[in-house]
């Protein structure tokens, strides 16, 4: 790739930035608890899947519509996003975790299925806004030489509040309040989150690029593409649509066909998809480590290729231990292809056009692949049923495989202020 324009922001640290603080093991901690909720929802909205068709009487279609429209608030997400460079990365996490909380309790309050996919299409737009922050947080303030490990590990927390969540969701739906139980649960520990949000300090870099007038002033949505970064905006765009049209489906369905095709009970499931998740989350935690190892694409191609075969596993077999070890795998891989496209977003673009790249490369163009994944799978499963609609979005993360390879340089090991003029 040739060479970009990037604003003389060096690293606010020294050699010793290499060394975590105390405070870098706080913010590690934080943001780790932060992601946490990632997981949980996008399970909390698996399992209870099959409860939402029946109460409300839905179809797959529906079902397919309803996640798509639920789905599209990931990309509203891009409102907030992009004000990190003008308020401050604090700031909007702060807002993003506050307003996640207040809409995940609503969701529990609903009786039907227009105020339940509004509810949660504003829910996952203050998380998807909180994850692409924390993310960006995390990239300018952690060593280089540790990035991709410690963003790994703060995403391998989503496994964890999967596991948390496939853990008590039967228990939850036993009781009087059903699925509705599943949130307001969820409200406890993001209060708590809200308090600790307190101690946390804006970015050194954010605040340098301030006083030196780099960030903090308005910028039209669309000036990243006359900034001389167009064209590789719009290869990490397709970089995340094309992973989301597969990874996007690869647990979100696995309950309905198991229940449906594999005869599983509510029980069984909810045992499978926790030690799914248990067996995925120690390698989770190295999915990161492998990156700043072998390199962001050798890492890659490693992580994509055991997520591709993964989910055509979990909906193809028959026997119920290679179902359940499928799912773990591709429970590894919805997790483990984050820390490469959040690497690779984070570092190959500037710090004034830093979240503006989430906002195009995630939010806007990738999540389209994220929002048409369960309505394409959904439309295919009418006449082919679950298995084969989930199988066949296998091919999508295999091609952004190939836009990785194709499109993006190694950054491996390299500073922020390296890696966006590469």
């Amino acid at each position: 790739m040739t060479n970009l324009p990037s604003p003389s922001v060096p690293s606010p640290d020294g050699p010793a930035s290499e060394k975590l603080s105390s405070y870098h093991w706080k913010l590690l901690i934080f943001l780790s608890v932060a992601t946490f909720f990632e997981g949980y929802d996008f399970m909390a909205l698996t399992q209870i899947l099959p409860s939402i068709n029946t109460e409300f009487g839905l179809s797959k279609t529906e079902a397919g519509f309803m996640l798509g429209a639920i789905n599209a608030g990931t990309v509203f997400a891009f409102l907030l996003v992009r004000r990190a460079d003008r308020w401050g990365r604090k700031r909007v996490l702060t807002i993003t975790i506050v307003g996640y909380t207040l809409f995940t309790f609503i969701t529990g309050l609903t009786t039907d299925v227009i105020t339940f996919t509004i509810a949660q299409f504003f829910a996952r737009m203050f998380l998807i806004a909180e994850w692409a922050t924390a993310t960006v947080y995390a990239a300018e303030e952690f060593p280089a030489s540790k990035r991709a490990t410690l963003i790994g590990v703060i995403q391998a927390f989503s496994s964890f509040g999967a596991i948390a969540c496939a853990g008590v969701v039967p228990l939850l739906l036993k009781s009087d309040l059903s699925w509705r139980m599943v949130y307001f649960v969820g409200v406890i520990p993001l209060a708590v989150l809200a308090v600790g949000r307190r101690s946390l300090q804006e970015t050194k870099r954010f605040v340098q690029a301030k006083a030196e007038g780099i960030v903090g002033e308005r910028k039209p949505l669309l000036s990243i593409f006359s900034s001389g970064y167009g064209k590789r905006v719009l290869l990490i765009a397709a970089a995340w649509g094309l992973t989301y049209m597969g990874t996007q489906n690869a647990v979100q369905f696995w309950k309905a066909f198991v229940m449906e095709d594999r005869g599983f009970t509510d029980g069984e499931v909810g045992a499978a998809i926790t030690m799914a998740a248990v067996g995925a989350m120690p390698v989770v935690f190295f999915a990161g480590k492998l990156l700043d190892v072998v390199g962001r694409k050798m890492g890659a191609t490693v992580i994509f290729c055991i997520t591709a075969a993964s989910i055509v596993g979990a909906y193809s077999f028959h026997d119920r231990t290679l179902l359940t070890v499928s799912l773990g795998f591709a429970i590894f891989g919805v997790s483990a292809v984050l820390p490469v496209l959040n690497n690779y977003t984070a570092e190959l673009f500037p710090i004034d056009y830093r979240s503006d790249a989430f906002v195009w490369g995630n939010n806007l163009l990738g999540r389209i692949g994220y929002v048409l994944g369960p309505i394409l799978v959904g439309a295919l499963a009418t006449d082919m049923g679950w298995g084969m609609a989930v199988s066949i979005t296998a091919v999508f993360p295999m091609l952004a495989l190939v836009v990785i390879w194709i499109a993006f340089p190694e950054t491996k090991g390299q500073e922020l202020e390296q890696t966006a003029a590469v």
